[in-house]
């Protein structure tokens, strides 16, 4: 797996630039969004192999964002790992419960998160983006 695309939606300028610059020096490719709409448009327009979702966002947070991509044809099959400060047991749960495939907790691992995110990336076929759209 190489030059894998990955979404970031992220409004914390600092933490996007840093998870945008550890996976491209990892040899991702990366999409940037600030906010809930522009990262569903953004989803839908590239079909990502995986989408690092904020949970706090200006417009709407994470979990509805996800959700709203669930409900699209189109974004439905894309993983989704949350991007949060909120680590608790109980959050955890609540992010398992609304669909996330999987969480990454702040402040970032900065050495584990190339890692982390190869785990969730769904394979760039020819066949998967054609039936995704």
């Amino acid at each position: 797996m190489a030059g894998e695309l990955v979404l970031i939606v992220e409004d914390n300028d600092r933490n996007l630039e840093l998870v945008q610059d550890i996976l491209e020096l990892r040899g991702f490719r990366t999409l940037v969004a600030t906010c809930g709409a522009d990262g569903l448009a953004l989803a839908r327009e590239h079909l990502p192999a995986l989408v690092l979702m904020d949970i706090q966002l200006p417009d709407f947070d994470g979990v509805e964002a996800l959700r709203r991509m669930r409900a699209d044809a189109a974004t439905s099959l894309i993983p989704v790992l949350a991007l949060t400060a909120f680590a608790m047991t109980a959050d955890r749960t609540r992010f398992a419960e609304a669909g996330f495939d999987g969480y990454i907790t702040k402040p970032i691992d900065v050495r584990r998160l190339p890692d982390l995110v190869r785990q969730y990336v769904r394979p760039q076929t020819p066949a998967a983006h054609e039936s995704a759209s």
